[in-house]
């Protein structure tokens, strides 16, 4: 998959929906991001695409001590946050301790975004997905993350549009491959992140309805297995690619879905197998 393309296609369109919240005296609030306006989450995505550029633009393959702090959340640790390049005007930036920043959208903001996430795609084309680099994943390669922050694009693209009203879905063919990234890496680093309690043979079944796509999650102990297992399971769920990724990411409920059967009790205890971080 050309990710780098997604990943630009998801940017300009997330630029876009911002620019059009721009318009307005007040930053909209992101339903699906409670707590955060418009504001807030350009802030958000635009830090973390400065942090991946650091990371790959210096071919960081220890884990650096700004992550290590921001993991720690301690009082007594400090960030240095040179890496995120702020200009020297930040008036009017959201400030994120006082989320949800409901002032204007400063244009200085998503300039800033746009300059951030230019220089990263600029990056992700002139690298190897195999160099290696520093991640949060098993997966230590430019590759990794290529492929989750074209991911986090779409779903923050999603999150901005919503806030105007305009929300679209995400493209079959990404979308699909970010639902079985979900299980493949987010869900294991979610379960580990929050402490997870054990599976018990949870069994639930993913069907695309506008593709080929159909994942069979089995939860075993502190693992989740993807397996091929055609037997009945506890729950199964089935709509668009982008439906079934939107739900996964706790964006949708899963009234939103073609079709849900089997035990609905099991998909709450779905979050608390998989909690949201």
């Amino acid at each position: 998959m050309d990710y780098v393309s997604h990943f630009r296609r998801e940017i300009l369109a997330f630029e876009a929906a911002v620019r059009r919240a721009a318009a307005d005296d007040t930053a909209p609030l992101v339903p699906s991001c409670p707590g955060w306006s418009v504001s807030d989450l350009v802030t958000h995505l635009g830090g973390v695409h400065r942090f991946v550029t650091l990371l790959i633009r210096d071919r960081i393959v220890e884990p650096p001590d700004t992550i290590e702090n921001l993991i720690a959340r301690t009082p007594s640790a400090t960030v240095d946050l040179g890496f995120l390049h702020l200009p020297e005007d930040v008036e009017g930036w959201p400030v994120p301790e006082e989320a949800p920043n409901r002032g204007p959208i400063p244009a200085s903001l998503v300039d800033w975004f746009t300059d951030g996430s230019s220089e990263l795609e600029s990056l992700f084309r002139s690298r190897g997905p195999a160099e290696p680099v520093w991640t949060w994943s098993p997966e230590r390669t430019t590759g990794f993350w290529m492929r989750i922050q074209t991911i986090e694009a779409a779903v923050h693209r999603w999150d901005a549009e919503a806030a105007t009203g305009t929300a679209r879905p995400v493209e079959a063919e990404l979308a699909a491959d970010a639902v079985g990234q979900n299980f493949e890496v987010m869900a294991p680093a979610r379960r580990a992140w929050t402490k997870a309690p054990p599976g018990s043979g949870e069994r639930l079944r993913f069907r695309q309805t506008d593709g080929t796509g159909d994942w069979r999650v089995h939860f075993d102990g502190d693992d989740v297995l993807l397996d091929q297992d055609t037997g009945p399971c506890d729950v199964e769920l089935a709509g668009t690619a982008s439906d079934l990724l939107l739900f996964l990411w706790h964006r949708i409920p899963a009234d939103r879905l073609d079709e849900v059967k089997g035990d609905r009790d099991l998909l709450e205890r779905y979050f608390v197998l998989v909690p949201p971080v």
